[in-house]
């Protein structure tokens, strides 16, 4: 029975996780307090090297030029149909978070990188795809959608988003609860430019609003999994409460069983779509809801493409969703 509730959760999580990978992820450890990068001038950067990739597949350290990884980068996390303002600002965005790694590993070494800048494991860095890549993912409208965004991405290729002349950590995520999250509430440490911004338009994305129903049996296997050695009890009501709530509606703290835990523990845990959610109980069933799909810091896609639609600039875009930034 194990087995099966076991790959019945793979499956369920395949099917959240894939669409998610539009979020952007930090690692843990000392990315978590965000170092501030020491050497750092724009006088001297090396912003027309090739970034090395590694391939965890292959162990290989790729050496992709700027361009070519921004443009994979781009079809990796925006879809290529949404508004070319918002195309662009996805490139400034995606093109910061590479500059800012690159100068992070030069500083602080990550040993299982091998010296490369980042790998091409989304699960720890942003997505990339290879032309080839994009190719099997757009199909039949690769032409069309390589090259509407390789165009844009043209356009904003000198370009990156800075804070006191430093590339700033250009968290994205795919929609907000309405209102964006800040670094400290998300990830425990405070970021200037990573505070809560309106993002109104968010509410009327597609999936706004998510619900997934666990049984019992289900429920309880997840929880276990996920959190060793809780006690969950007899009383399924129990098991799942939520005890702090930010003002953007992130669960800061939630009580599993016996064991005080995070928001974004929970949703790692049940594979939700945001760490923005409501729990109650109907018979043997969990009914969970949330809000918005990822961390909900920084920009929101769906937001930026929103206000494109409304004829905002991609600077505008970056400069209302990173507080205090200026594009450089």
């Amino acid at each position: 029975m194990k087995k099966y509730i076991a790959a019945v959760l793979f499956i369920a999580a395949f099917i959240v996780i894939v669409p998610a990978l539009p979020v952007m992820t930090f690692r843990s450890g000392k990315d978590s307090a965000f170092p501030k990068l020491k050497e750092f001038r724009f006088d001297d950067d090396e912003t027309g090297e090739p970034y090395k990739v590694l391939d965890v597949s292959t162990g290989e350290i790729m050496e992709v030029p700027v361009r070519e990884y921004v443009i994979g980068a781009v079809c990796a996390e925006m879809p290529a149909s949404f508004h070319s303002e918002a195309i662009k600002a996805q490139a400034v965005a995606a093109h910061t978070y590479a500059e800012r790694q690159r100068l992070h590993e030069k500083e602080y070494p990550t040993a299982e990188l091998n010296g490369a800048d980042f790998s091409n494991d989304v699960s720890k860095y942003q997505g990339y795809y290879t032309e080839a890549q994009a190719r099997q993912v757009f199909g039949a409208d690769f032409e069309k959608s390589y090259s509407r965004i390789s165009e844009c991405v043209d356009e904003v290729l000198d370009y990156t988003i800075v804070y006191k002349d430093e590339p700033i950590i250009s968290a994205f995520h795919s929609m907000s609860s309405g209102v964006t999250e800040s670094a400290e509430n998300a990830w425990g440490t405070a970021v200037d430019y990573l505070v809560p911004v309106d993002s109104g338009y968010d509410v009327n994305a597609p999936m706004y609003t998510n619900e997934v129903r666990y049984s019992k049996e289900v429920m309880q296997y997840k929880l276990e999994s996920a959190f060793p050695g809780v006690e969950l009890g007899e009383n399924m009501v129990g098991w799942l409460v939520v005890r702090d709530v930010s003002e953007q509606g992130t669960v800061l703290k939630a009580d599993v069983g016996n064991m005080s835990v995070t928001g974004g523990e929970v949703r790692t845990a049940l594979a939700l779509r945001s760490a923005c959610f409501e729990v109650k109980y109907e018979g043997e069933e969990a009914v969970i809801t949330t809000k918005g799909f990822g961390h909900g810091v920084g920009m929101s896609q769906y937001g930026a493409n929103s206000m494109a639609a409304e004829g905002r600039s991609w600077r505008e875009i970056l400069e209302h969703y990173y507080t205090g930034c200026s594009v450089k």
